[in-house]
């Protein structure tokens, strides 16, 4: 076969024929050599040629990538979720900062535009993450999931964190004047009022829901002052959303004073299309497990250790649809 002169740019269809041979039938060099009538040298310079004309265009996947890729792929088939989103690995002191881009990107994907609403919890997960980068979603209205509590950490207050992720987002804040545990007469005018109803309508027209996933009762450091943490039915809790606690099987673990609790309530939870989970660490996993059975989120943000560490945990006992 006539090649072209030394230095020469060879006809396409001969670097195709020689890139095909190479790459996709994986004849050597010197096979491809003796097939074109030319020497290795030629063959060489033709598979340079097509991948400098892109005939050829190889791709090279970092291992953290593929393996996260696969990673959250498995997860997500366990856990019965519609999407995991994976952070990529980082220091733990940086989670935040590793996971806030991937929860924006999931914001992103839900397609929210003007008039949505989107709910958000408390707690200190959802209030690190909403002052990092958000997507803009103009006119999305942002409500709060749950009263606001009289504790000092700024990750309680929710009609702030709803004014964060407003502005974050370039949304329309929304605010609930109410506490999250007001005593029984009190409840009882509360809910009677327009401006408390407003929200309860936001709630059960949400399109999408941000929440952070509480670990067991017992074993947190901070915790709402109004949870009976004594009471013998907490005690078989390994988590909540919006203070409202499950059990491993993922069903609502009910306390004295959980009647006045006003908060999303987990059924109608279970009915907002798009529900984000925001959770990471090891103290969390069981608790991120029962809230997937129970079928409190169907998309989980975390990052790649805490993923690891879920995927051991439910290999044996992968959770289906039909359990949420």
């Amino acid at each position: 076969m006539a090649l072209s002169p030394s230095g020469a740019r060879f006809p396409a269809s001969l670097l195709h024929t020689a890139a095909t041979l190479y790459y996709l039938q994986d004849a050597t060099q010197a096979e491809v050599a003796e097939r074109l009538g030319t020497s290795r040298a030629t063959v060489s310079r033709l598979l340079r040629e097509a991948r400098a004309r892109g005939i050829v265009r190889i791709e090279v996947v970092a291992p953290s990538e593929q393996d996260s890729s696969d990673l959250a792929e498995r997860l997500r088939e366990q856990l019965g979720l519609q999407r995991v989103h994976l952070s990529a690995a980082g220091a733990p002191g940086h989670v935040p900062d590793a996971v806030s881009p991937v929860l924006a990107e999931a914001l992103a994907g839900v397609g929210l535009v003007r008039d949505d609403v989107l709910l958000v919890s408390s707690g200190r997960t959802v209030y690190e993450v909403a002052q990092r980068g958000l997507p803009s979603l103009p006119g999305v209205l942002v409500a709060p999931m749950v009263g606001g509590q009289d504790e000092p950490e700024a990750w309680y207050q929710t009609n702030e964190i709803t004014r964060q992720v407003a502005v974050g987002i370039g949304g329309v804040p929304k605010f609930l004047f109410a506490p999250a545990m007001p005593g029984e007469d009190l409840r009882a005018s509360l809910v009677t009022d327009p401006s408390i109803q407003r929200v309860f309508d936001l709630w059960s027209r949400a399109r999408c829901a941000v929440m952070g996933v509480g670990a067991p009762p017992l074993l947190r450091e901070s915790i709402p002052g109004f949870v009976p943490t004594g009471e013998e039915p907490l005690r078989r809790a390994v988590g909540d959303v919006v203070s409202r606690f499950y059990d491993a099987d993922g069903v609502e673990v009910l306390y004295d004073g959980a009647q006045r609790l006003i908060a999303t309530p987990l059924e109608t939870i279970r009915t907002i299309p798009t529900t984000i989970a925001v959770a990471y660490g090891a103290q969390k996993v069981p608790s991120i497990v029962a809230g997937a059975r129970g079928g409190y989120f169907n998309h989980l943000v975390t990052d790649p250790s805490t993923a690891a560490l879920l995927v051991a945990t439910t290999a044996d006992a992968p959770i289906s649809p039909e359990d949420t």
